[in-house]
């Protein structure tokens, strides 16, 4: 399967340079670009608080919730209080680097390409003039990451990033004791963090879900604008017809032969089974999914996914 040529690890340099895909990004393109998925878009309002701007007169059609009684008895005549957009608002970006991301059969590794889409995110959200943060959670560590409208936060998630991506030299931790699904331990610390009307974005494969993930991030939702960005390798949608394969695993290599039918029926049984329980999980959650293969570059993909001009939100 190539595993030797995939990219397996992303660095903090890496990262930094990312800053030239979010910039080509930015650029306003002549008409929006059609994807076949669904898109990551938001009405303008959705998610940002309103901050008030001025009063005028009222004019018909203005909503009348919208009066300012004081200024009209004052005056004596019927004013209206406007909005504005908030310029700032939190974008938060959940980030799974735990074991099964630790995998490609080509491209990159799942925790490459969810560091880089992190990574770019997150240079947009701050040329957008929002407040930037991120969990980044694996087997081991979950790190919080408050949101702030500064270079030096952006530069601290994609630090974070580097450093909790598993090395080539390094084994999954071991856990006598099944851990608590770590998903569900992030969306949990998410609602803490998040500030209403923040947006957010959940990176994960999403293999690691329970029957409480869907409620989670329904409620994660409920006051937020949250977006699902799914991380898949192309061998899991489609095994090959025929041949041997090593797979990495806790003690080594796993070895399976694709033309056995046996497996071949586990391996599809396995599969459909895990998406209907990802597609219970959504239907509940009310959340948008988009896939990212590990086989594609992730600005192509954000570019499909974003508004146009790079508008995350």
């Amino acid at each position: 399967m190539g595993h030797s040529e995939a990219i397996t690890h992303i660095s903090l340099p890496d990262l930094i340079r990312l800053q030239a895909d979010a910039r080509a990004l930015k650029l306003p393109s002549a008409r929006p670009v059609r994807s076949r998925q669904a898109g990551l878009q938001r009405s303008p309002q959705r998610g940002r608080g309103m901050a008030f701007a001025e009063v005028r007169l009222y004019q018909p059609g203005d909503d009348i919730r919208s009066i300012d009684w004081r200024v009209t008895a004052r005056r004596q005549e019927p004013h209206t209080k406007l909005y504005e957009e908030e310029r700032e608002r939190p974008v938060l970006l959940l980030c799974d680097l735990g074991p099964s991301l630790f995998f490609a059969s080509t491209g990159a590794f799942k925790q490459v390409r969810c560091a880089q889409i992190a990574a770019i995110l997150a240079w947009l959200a701050l040329w957008s003039g929002d407040q930037v943060g991120g969990i980044v959670f694996n087997d081991e560590t979950l790190s919080v990451l408050r949101p702030a409208r500064r270079k030096k936060s952006v530069l601290r998630l994609l630090d974070t990033l580097d450093e909790q991506q598993r090395r080539d030299n390094q084994a999954p931790a071991q856990d006598e004791q099944p851990a608590q699904c770590r998903l569900d331990m992030a969306l949990t610390e998410a609602r803490r963090v998040a500030h209403t009307g923040s947006r957010i974005f959940v990176i994960s494969d999403f293999l690691d879900i329970s029957a409480e993930t869907g409620t989670l991030l329904g409620a994660l939702a409920r006051h937020n604008s949250v977006s699902a960005l799914r991380i898949v390798d192309p061998l899991e949608k489609e095994l090959p017809k025929s041949g041997r394969f090593a797979v990495a695993g806790p003690d080594g290599p796993v070895w399976f032969d694709a033309g056995n039918p046996r497996f071949q029926r586990a391996w599809h049984e396995k599969v459909t089974n895990h998406e209907h329980r990802l597609e219970d999980c959504f239907r509940t959650s009310g959340v948008t999914m988009a896939e990212v293969s590990t086989a594609e570059d992730p600005a192509a993909t954000l570019k499909l996914l974003l508004g146009p001009g790079g508008r995350i939100g």
